[in-house]
């Protein structure tokens, strides 16, 4: 039994859950490692803001938690995940699983002095920086979020 920490899901949380994990590759070696845990793991590093390598011991290896977490990101299968999870949501709340209307706003902030790459000066704002819109259905739950340089205006 490992030391339970805020981040982790709750059995409820996970029941849910659970079900929108990708199941494992067929051929190869069967898969071993504790899915809940490897969830944990990422949602642990997603609070605290920590390098991979720091996470701590009674999780899964980190390498083994930041491959699931890569693998996910690179099919797709984050988006899959948010996307139901979002449709069961809206359906609990007695609304149409696909939203008829969305929002768009977006927050210009300061970059480090060391980044160069996507950065840009938004005069309405005075920041020198980087942007980020957010597309929210109309119960205030997220559908995207693209980061762009700060001079980018929304109706591009």
């Amino acid at each position: 039994m490992r030391q339970s920490y805020r981040s982790d899901l709750t059995d409820e949380q996970w029941e849910i859950i659970k079900s929108l994990i990708p199941a494992a590759k067929t051929g190869g070696r069967p898969r071993t490692v504790d899915m809940r845990g490897v969830m944990d793991g990422i949602f642990y590093v997603l609070v605290a803001g920590c390098a991979w390598c720091l996470l701590p011991h009674d999780f899964p290896k980190w390498k083994t938690v930041y491959h699931y977490f890569r693998q996910w990101r690179i099919s797709g299968d984050w988006e899959r995940i948010h996307e139901q999870l979002r449709k069961w949501v809206r359906a609990i709340e007695d609304h149409h699983p696909s939203p008829s209307a969305a929002v768009l706003d977006s927050q210009s902030i300061k970059t480090a002095t060391m980044i160069h790459r996507d950065v840009g000066y938004d005069c309405a704002k005075q920041i020198k920086g980087r942007k980020r819109h957010v597309l929210v259905d109309t119960l205030g739950l997220l559908i995207v979020v693209v980061v762009t340089a700060a001079n980018l205006p929304e109706r591009a």
